[in-house]
């Protein structure tokens, strides 16, 4: 019988030691999930372990086939050129070692439901969900590729579920952000408002958009503001995780060209298309140091 390739969780990193610890357990629970496969998760920046030594550690366990999977809701710089760059050097060090690269998680219909579940928990059981408008907040890219991925999540959130509307903020780098979100949910005349953090654990991104939320509640008596919780740990993400992971193995990639940097010159992003690809170092990484303004490639072919 063939033994399936390994598992690779790729993360962003933090500097929140409970949100690096909410990864780290959560690729425990993906090993005890699939107990056939070899496990391993690693950072790309911020947290140990970095993303090399969880290589170096599948490969002491005798693994020489793995897939990744990129644990990020959208697709931006991290996604589409650190982890490749990252996989294309660890392919140098370990001879032999040969791998495939999956597609972020996106706004699955599973992800959507942890969502709503997380609506249902902030607000008050007597509010009509047609009188609660819902300000998704994302983490926020250089890329507009990525902040559209946010957009349509929102949208997708919205159909069919009768909210009064949901509207799109970012908590850095992009605009609106928290307050001004706020500020077009006021506008639009909403005064039952519900910030949801479109995050998968928490962190100090997340605990930033809590707070801006508080301190915009404060100055704003007449509107009733709630914060839902992030995604966390569920069952469904667990799922997509893996999900991502079969298709990785049978090669089922279906990733977003359309609207990428790298490929096609948008208004404004012109300069980024065709930029050399180069890794994303982690401060501990072999004495390697980094910095964050690097350009980086787009990888479509992500079988090697």
């Amino acid at each position: 019988m063939t033994t399936p390739p390994a598992l690779l969780i790729a993360g962003h990193g933090t500097r929140d030691d409970a949100g690096a610890e909410a990864f780290r357990a959560f690729v425990r629970e993906l090993g005890l999930r699939r107990p056939d496969l070899p496990v391993a998760g690693g950072f790309i920046e911020l947290s140990p372990p970095p993303l090399g030594e969880a290589v170096a550690e599948l490969v002491r366990r005798g693994v020489r086939r793995f897939a990744a999977v990129p644990l990020m809701l959208v697709s931006a710089g991290h996604a589409k050129g650190d982890i490749p760059a990252a996989l294309a050097r660890e392919k140098e060090r370990h001879p032999g070692l040969t791998y495939t690269y999956g597609r972020p998680l996106g706004p699955h219909p599973s992800l959507l439901r942890v969502l709503e579940r997380r609506l249902a928990e902030a607000v008050d059981p007597s509010w009509d969900p047609a009188e609660v408008t819902v300000l998704l907040v994302g983490r926020g890219s250089t890329d507009p590729d990525a902040n559209a991925e946010v957009f349509k999540a929102a949208r997708l959130l919205w159909e069919g579920r009768g909210y009064a509307g949901v509207e799109t903020a970012f908590v850095s780098l992009a605009a609106p952000d928290v307050p001004s979100g706020l500020d077009r949910c006021a506008r639009l005349g909403a005064r039952r408002i519900v910030v949801l953090p479109y995050f998968l654990f928490t962190g100090i991104l997340p605990d930033r958009v809590r707070t801006q939320t508080e301190e915009w509640a404060a100055a704003h008596p007449d509107a009733e503001v709630r914060s839902a919780d992030v995604i966390g740990p569920e069952p469904e993400l667990l799922d997509l995780v893996l999900e991502r992971y079969e298709e990785a193995v049978r090669g089922d990639l279906r990733m977003n060209c359309d609207s990428c940097v790298y490929r096609i010159a948008l208004p404004g992003f012109e300069d980024k298309v065709g930029l050399p690809q180069q890794p994303h170092f982690h401060p501990d990484d072999d004495g390697h140091h980094h910095g964050h303004g690097h350009g980086h490639a787009h990888s479509h072919s992500h079988a090697h």
